[in-house]
């Protein structure tokens, strides 16, 4: 039998410490080696039990969890589960945390009831498992945007753990006239129209989250809202447009890239899908469809991936046409975009 998952929890409330390692000691295959109640102590505590995965909380005394995380990842790599405040402020500072280098996160429970971290320790042994070394920085990306000449393809992408850093950094080689872009990102519910804003800040596309009816428009992406909603692609009259439903969880997951690629291959042969960082199975399937109905297939590689969960499963099924690093994959998905690339396709045909 393996070796239970070591964990250290740095939280400055005693009554979070106490929640938190309620629920981790309740699975068997984790093991709550320490508590620390700010960084200072953190830092000592984590030199003497080299845990394997930190959960941290970002609103502490003496040094906050973001400044904290940003000298772990670049003196001591180590996998970490952000436990933040389901709120706008606490949104905001979690997408921080995940492109310094953060695994995932898990919303505070409202109340004193462990009960309500659910995913908490599945995302523990998501985070053993992740890469948090050797990973493309976004640094690394090309920053000029990559040639495109627009046409009448779409881009879809679906990311997972690890995709809040995976999707900015390739939506960072986007230009301001970037094909129709649909995203999917396994993300709470609360952190989607924060992470949308921030991506809009910071690309030059216009980023929304996806709205029913919406058209898709050449130098816009859409972002499916989390929780509650599917977010899909459907023909109307001679365009596309976003469609959200409530129907059941697919590949266990609401929304689900499965369903949004699938929906892609059902409405145009004339797009890209990209499936990025992500834990599980969802949208291998989709990008299959995806693959037969005609769309060029990208995959990330293992290598820059923050778990090689979702592009191995879609690997496998040979979904995929070709894998790349991640920082070549915002240029390479422009490039299968582009009018002088369907022109060069035809005419090989």
């Amino acid at each position: 039998m393996a070796n239970p998952i070591s964990v250290l929890i740095v939280d400055d409330s005693a009554t979070m410490r106490a929640l938190i390692a309620q629920q981790l000691r309740a699975d068997p295959g984790i093991r709550v080696v320490g508590e620390a109640a700010d960084p200072l102590e953190a830092r000592e505590a984590i030199k003497a039990l080299n845990p394997d995965v930190i959960t941290l909380d970002i609103e502490m005394p003496n040094m906050n969890g973001l400044d904290f995380l940003e000298r772990l990842m670049r003196l001591r790599p180590t996998p970490v589960v952000m436990v933040s405040t389901l709120t706008q402020r606490g949104a905001e500072a979690t997408l921080e945390a995940l492109e310094l280098g953060a695994v995932d996160c898990v919303g505070k429970p409202v109340g004193a009831s462990a009960g309500e971290f659910g995913s908490l320790c599945e995302k523990v042994h998501v985070a053993a498992r992740a890469r948090v070394r050797d990973r493309a920085p976004r640094e690394a990306a090309p920053t000029s945007h990559a040639p495109y000449t627009p046409g009448d393809r779409i881009i879809a992408i679906g990311a997972s753990t690890g995709g809040v850093e995976a999707i900015l950094t390739v939506l960072s080689q986007f230009p301001a006239n970037c094909p129709p872009t649909v995203i999917t990102q396994h993300m709470p519910a609360t952190f989607t129209t924060s992470f949308a804003a921030r991506m809009d800040r910071s690309c030059a596309p216009h980023v929304t989250e996806a709205r029913p009816g919406a058209p898709l428009e050449v130098g816009h992406v859409y972002l499916a809202p989390g929780g509650p909603a599917h977010l899909r692609v459907t023909a109307r009259g001679n365009g596309l447009v976003c469609a959200l439903d409530e129907s059941d969880h697919v590949s266990g997951h609401r929304p689900s890239v499965d369903v949004l690629f699938s929906s892609v291959a059902r409405a145009t042969s004339q797009a890209v899908g990209v499936i990025l960082t992500g834990m599980g199975r969802d949208g291998a399937e989709g990008l299959l469809r995806m693959r037969e109905a005609g769309a060029t297939t990208i995959g990330q590689d293992e290598a820059s991936c923050i778990v090689y969960g979702m592009p191995r499963a879609a690997q496998e099924i040979g979904a995929v046409q070709r894998q790349l690093p991640l920082n070549q994959i915002g240029g390479a998905l422009l490039r299968a975009a582009s009018a002088s690339s369907a022109s060069s396709r035809k005419g090989a045909a």
